[in-house]
């Protein structure tokens, strides 16, 4: 009967230990998840911010920049109906597609064409999936459903201040103080044509846009659980 008690005890107290470990790697991980989401959000702040001044710059108040981040449903019926765009910028040469990251270290090409490598400072590599990849299929939605006079292009923002990009890099993809120079000369590209009807062409774009909270809910559940299918399929690149 002791030994019974005695193996019940060092049960109990072995369940505790395990349960205070997986609580503890419960907050672990929400605080990784909140500090992930903060830094997220610090770089999107900056990429808005450069882009209003930028295109002010270039185009007075003949502009709209979406506020915040804007959930369009490119592929109705499918299992992925919607995407998100960081960044929708409409000007009278063109529409612009923006998606922002927020790394630091250097990033140079992979060896497959939709990741990019990217190197910490203590000298590790690791792999991840190249903005103008993610952008892919919102451009070419943008580009089906508008009409062919209205260019529709995108870029790769990179805000961290401490970022460096490979030369070699496709020129798409920008540090923030890039930003500025790659507007002009899409501006410089579209001389001689006719204008972008700003107003006209915001108004096509938001006819495919969700504003609703239950619809980036139902997004933001719907990217959880494609992420692990997305990291499966490019384990055949690595």
């Amino acid at each position: 009967m002791f030994f019974e008690m005695l193996v019940a005890v060092g049960g109990y107290h072995v369940f505790k230990a395990i349960k205070r470990r997986s609580r503890s790697g419960s907050r672990s991980a929400h605080r990784a998840k909140r500090l992930s989401d903060d830094i997220g959000a610090a770089g999107e702040a900056l990429a808005q911010a450069k882009l209003r001044t930028t295109l002010r710059w270039l185009c007075g108040d003949n502009f709209y920049l979406h506020e915040g981040t804007l959930l369009i449903e490119h592929a109705p019926g499918t299992a992925f109906p919607t995407a998100e765009i960081d960044h929708l910028a409409i000007t009278p040469f063109g529409v612009f597609v923006f998606e922002t990251k927020n790394w630091s270290g250097r990033i140079a090409p992979s060896n497959c064409t939709s990741m990019l490598t990217r190197i910490a400072p203590n000298g590790k590599a690791d792999e991840r999936r190249s903005p103008i990849e993610q952008n892919r299929s919102k451009i070419r939605f943008l580009r089906e459903q508008l009409p062919a006079i209205w260019p529709v292009a995108g870029a790769g923002l990179f805000v961290s201040p401490e970022v460096v990009l490979h030369p070699e890099l496709s020129t798409d993809l920008l540090a923030l103080d890039d930003l500025p120079h790659w507007l002009r000369s899409k501006r410089a590209e579209y001389i001689g044509r006719s204008a972008v009807d700003v107003a006209k062409a915001r108004e096509a774009v938001l006819m495919y846009a969700d504003t609703s909270t239950e619809g980036f809910m139902a997004h933001k559940v719907r990217a959880t659980r494609r992420l692990p299918v997305i990291r499966e399929s490019f384990k055949f690149f690595r």
